[in-house]
């Protein structure tokens, strides 16, 4: 039961990218080009993406999911220079290609060779992550 929820609400979200433009990377580009030509309607897009999540988790606040398991726990506030290092990596590879990994995956059905070779450098990158990580923060600094 859980598979198939799983997978009507990875279609649902699939087809909320494509319908909001964040699978356009014309209008993502559009969005982040502050000083150019200007395209704010993704304001709306990241605006009705925190308003539900602001709501989610006051309602999921000591309950559990009907399907079992548990609800994830809130994020901490620190910020650390994973988090920050880590939102600087996304942000620029957001901005040069326009894909974030949900559009990404999204677009494989119909972003070409352009789309699978992001899709593959996408993967490496996480897969690289923890060994980098391993090596760049050593064990006794914060973060």
């Amino acid at each position: 039961m859980r598979g198939i929820f799983a997978f009507l609400a990875g279609g649902l979200f699939g087809a909320g990218l494509l319908v909001s433009g964040m699978t356009d990377t014309r209008k993502v580009q559009g969005w982040l080009d502050i000083f150019g030509d200007w395209d704010p309607t993704l304001a709306f897009v990241l605006g009705g993406a925190i308003l539900p999540m602001g709501i989610a988790w006051t309602f999921t606040h000591k309950r559990t999911p009907v399907l079992g398991g548990t609800f994830p726990s809130r994020p901490e506030r620190r910020v650390d220079w994973p988090l920050a290092g880590g939102s600087l990596l996304f942000g620029a590879g957001w901005g040069l290609v326009g894909l974030c990994p949900g559009p990404a995956i999204a677009s494989l059905s119909y972003g070409g060779l352009s789309g699978a070779v992001f899709f593959i450098a996408m993967i490496a990158g996480m897969v690289a992550a923890a060994p980098m990580r391993r090596r760049l923060i050593p064990s006794g600094m914060p973060g």
